[in-house]
């Protein structure tokens, strides 16, 4: 196998992750639209392995079906004892049928924010320096709790990892520290699996051991020193998770700007892994991009603006607005506060205005809905307006039904459009009315009460009240001017 194609990856995610004070697995607690144990998996395929396996334990069941649905080639092993890291690896090559010719390499599902680029870098300097086993190791800034590193000062060779507990003076000065990311030979790994032992006060089975063994065996441990120590970070508890989160969001920010789009406040927006844009996008503060969402070129979304999964067409302008699963055209203009729910696709040009909410709805190029609008399971065609205050009246009780507006249509403000219905083509209807028949093309329709006047309502009902006075008054200033 070369570098870049390991035999296999091994990840470790059958911890239970106690601290998290939850009952979500920790692996499966999600940042910027992934969760920690989907982060390394992404991270992992980078490498093209053979094989891919994750070790699961606590809630494997949860664990097993969320990797099924993001990575279908992933294989898995149950650690149904946690004994230990050493334990967990042997779990997964036994797994993979025991000893693998080639590199294996070693992860854990709690370090979201380890990338495939460094996985990469350590894979080559493994094969490249011929050592039976190489660590990722990081210079961090403190180096208080971490494992450190100690090397041979001649060769480089790591001689030994010392817990921070251990550590003489000297030693924890040291500040290369162990990541817990490993690239080793796999028949080598194999054999000294079964030579590690137990008899510590976890009982548990080390793979650090699995270092001084081979190398007590005349194996060349080297080190790989990462680019970023933050990378190797470990969630353990909500507190890390957020700091995690905000260090992944401000790296997929920086990818956006360098790439050509305006962030107005990187501070306050939030964006999922998947997300992806088009040259000269602005995005404004206080805005959420999650899922598959794609802000087009020229696109200026925000602020305030929440949108998952949703198209934002080139040129379009979304303000102050919740969208789940919507299409948003080419120049089309949406908000502020606009809601559009799942099914929902503006055509080119068109207009989703203030305190408007549509769901399942088709609207065609250059058609307007203004302003204070309901519109669901509905159709309109091209250039048609649609009165404020309208709503489309799509449920019976028990079922939804389908309005059909045509093009070039005017319809007036206060409409409910009971479905189902169609309003055709050029077609007009009157303010106030309750269209609940088929409206034929170039027609206007008409569907409300007659307007009917009682003269002196007010006095006789309201006696002495301050409209009886405003009234009289009116009515005095009336006869006066008569």
């Amino acid at each position: 196998m070369s570098a870049n194609r390991p035999a296999a990856v091994v990840v470790l995610a059958a911890g239970e992750g106690t601290r998290m004070k939850s009952t979500t697995p920790k692996v499966l607690h999600e940042i910027c639209g992934r969760t920690l144990v989907g982060h390394v998996v992404a991270a992992s395929r980078e490498l093209d392995p053979a094989h891919l396996v994750v070790v699961v334990g606590h809630a494997r069941e949860q664990v097993v079906a969320h990797l099924a649905d993001v990575d279908a080639g992933v294989r898995t092993a149950v650690q149904y004892e946690q004994n230990g890291t050493g334990h967990a690896v042997r779990m997964g090559l036994e797994e993979l049928g025991g000893e693998i010719t080639g590199t294996v390499v070693v992860v854990c599902g709690d370090t979201p924010l380890l990338t495939g680029e460094t996985l990469a870098a350590l894979t080559a300097a493994h094969e490249a320096d011929g050592n039976a086993v190489t660590v990722l190791t990081a210079e961090v800034p403190d180096s208080t709790g971490y494992g450190r590193i100690i090397r041979d000062a001649a060769t480089g060779a790591v001689t030994a990892i010392v817990e921070h507990k251990d550590a003489t003076d000297a030693q924890r000065a040291i500040r290369e520290i162990n990541s817990g990311v490993f690239a080793f030979d796999g028949a080598l790994l194999s054999d000294a699996l079964g030579k590690v032992r137990t008899d510590n006060s976890q009982g548990e089975e080390y793979l650090t051991d699995v270092l001084e063994i081979l190398r007590e065996s005349g194996h060349r441990v080297g080190a790989a020193v990462g680019g970023d120590h933050r990378e190797i970070l470990g969630i353990n508890n909500r507190v890390q998770l957020a700091q995690a989160r905000a260090l992944l969001n401000a790296r997929l920010l920086e990818r956006a700007m360098l790439a050509g789009v305006t962030v107005v406040d990187p501070g306050s927006t939030f964006v999922d892994v998947s997300v992806t844009f088009g040259q000269d996008a602005i995005v404004h503060p206080g805005t959420q991009l999650l899922g598959a969402t794609h802000i087009a070129e020229n696109a200026e979304v925000g602020p305030n603006t929440r949108l998952k999964n949703t198209r934002v067409g080139a040129g379009a302008r979304v303000d102050n607005t919740v969208a789940d699963t919507a299409v948003i055209g080419a120049k089309a203009t949406v908000g502020p506060f606009a809601y559009l729910r799942p099914g929902t696709d503006l055509g080119a040009k068109s207009k989703a205005g203030t305190y408007v909410e549509m769901k399942n709805a088709t609207i065609g190029e250059g058609t307007k809905v203004p302003h204070l609008s309901y519109v669901g399971d509905a159709t309109i065609g091209e250039y048609t307006n649609i009165g404020a205050a309208s709503v489309f009246v799509n449920y019976d009780g028990e079922h939804k039904h389908h309005t059909v507006v045509g093009s070039h249509c005017k319809t007036g403000s206060d409409n409910m459009f009971v479905a189902p219905v169609t309003i055709g083509d050029g077609a007009y209807t009157a303010a106030g009315s309750v269209i609940t028949k088929d409206v034929p093309p170039g027609a206007l329709a008409v569907a409300r009460g007659q307007q009917r006047n009682i003269e002196g309502w007010v006095a006789r009902k309201r006696p002495g009240s301050a409209a009886a006075q405003a009234a009289q008054s009116g009515s005095s200033e009336g006869l006066d001017k008569a």
